[in-house]
């Protein structure tokens, strides 16, 4: 798969992507990087810790954040977006639900999409991914944590993504499945996905994980969210075993070195 300039070869490799919330009230790093100088001050520290793809949003989506309008998120993300890609060569991820939201940051430089709601939000961002045949990531969600069978709705759900996402003409290859762990799913199934993911990645594309520092990690642990470190790389670690090629962390360094020694025992024959 061809990220912006750079080809990923998503089949043998793992891949971190650098988180970069650009909001003031993420849930573990809101207001920190909300000023372009010190937003290019960490993109510089996380591709120097090995960040292979920087994602960046401008809305939170902790539990019960307040939804922004798409003018606000726009000129949250957009000058971030352009001072990133003038400044260093790395590919970018914009992370909105919003299809105007993504337009405007894949004019800005933007090179991927990542979309928490799988193209099943804004009936336009399907066409927006099309259009300019950029990769998508389309992540598992739903409204509330109700499941007749978990596992198989949640591979209907994102079927049904990558349904809309075909039939608006976006390229196969261009597609990456996120299981959406913390997202409309108990505690109990959040675990049983991540001890499942090899299911998700059965189903025939590559797989991103997004774990970094969550609740599911915290209630495990009964860690406050600066303290969830060893449980994140642990749960990217079994992701890894479990097939999955992009992990999406706020802790670059530990996680890439976890990353290179799980791929390089996977690997040995």
């Amino acid at each position: 798969m061809k990220i912006g300039a750079t080809q990923f070869d998503l089949d043998r490799r793992v891949y971190v992507m650098g988180i970069l919330n650009v909001t003031p009230d993420s849930f573990s790093d809101g207001g920190k990087w909300n000023r372009t100088d010190a937003a290019l001050v960490h993109v510089q520290q996380m591709i120097r810790e090995g960040a292979d793809i920087i994602d960046i949003g401008g809305e939170s989506t902790r539990p019960g954040y307040t939804a922004l309008g798409k003018e606000e998120e726009i000129n949250r993300v957009v000058p971030v977006i352009a001072a990133v890609k003038a400044r260093f060569d790395i590919p970018v991820s914009i992370d909105t639900s919003k299809a105007d939201v993504a337009e405007a940051a894949i004019r800005a430089g933007a090179d991927m999409i990542n979309d928490i709601w799988g193209f099943r939000g804004d009936g336009q961002m399907a066409r927006v991914a099309a259009k300019y045949q950029v990769p998508s990531c389309l992540m598992h969600n739903r409204k509330e944590a109700v499941y007749e069978d978990f596992m198989r709705d949640v591979c209907a759900d994102l079927q049904e993504s990558i349904r809309i996402a075909r039939e608006a003409g976006l390229e196969r290859e261009n597609i990456i499945l996120d299981p959406g762990i913390g997202f409309a799913k108990t505690q109990e199934q959040n675990l049983l996905l991540m001890n499942r993911l090899d299911v998700i990645r059965e189903m025939g594309y590559p797989v991103l994980l997004g774990i970094s520092r969550k609740s599911m990690i915290g209630a495990v642990l009964g860690l406050p969210v600066e303290e969830r470190e060893e449980g994140t790389i642990a749960a990217n670690v079994l992701g890894i075993q479990k097939g999955c090629s992009i992990i999406r962390v706020h802790d670059v360094l530990k996680n890439k070195r976890a990353a290179q020694m799980a791929q390089a025992i996977l690997q040995a024959e």
